[in-house]
């Protein structure tokens, strides 16, 4: 059994996210939202945000046990790119690529 939750669209850049979904890969769920909780990265409030709502999806709707979830899978896609221009000097123009990120984590239950 698995529980599952996204986040589609957060306005972080999916390179950012990487890094700390690399942190809690494969970590008991407890573990996982501390090391969010003590994180300094950005993508952290998005991601802790994500596992509370993975959790109580386990808890509630697959009926499992909180205290024996573990993060199994968690990946980051890009989703669309918002696309600005800066002007500059001499009547050039700079592009700002605004990235967005599709984040997926899924709790598992331990034997």
């Amino acid at each position: 059994m698995e529980a599952r939750a996204t986040v589609k669209y957060a306005r972080i850049s999916p390179r950012k996210v990487q890094i700390v979904l690399d942190l809690i890969r494969n970590q008991p769920a407890d573990k996982a939202m501390a090391i969010l909780h003590h994180t300094p990265k950005a993508a952290c409030e998005y991601l802790e945000k994500l596992l509370k709502s993975a959790m109580a999806n386990a808890e509630n709707n697959h009926n499992m046990e909180v205290s024996n979830l573990y993060v199994a899978e968690c990946h980051v896609g890009p989703g669309p790119i918002l696309k600005r221009i800066r002007p500059m000097d001499h009547g050039k123009a700079f592009r700002i690529y605004k990235r967005t990120s599709h984040i997926t984590l899924v709790l598992k239950e331990k034997e």
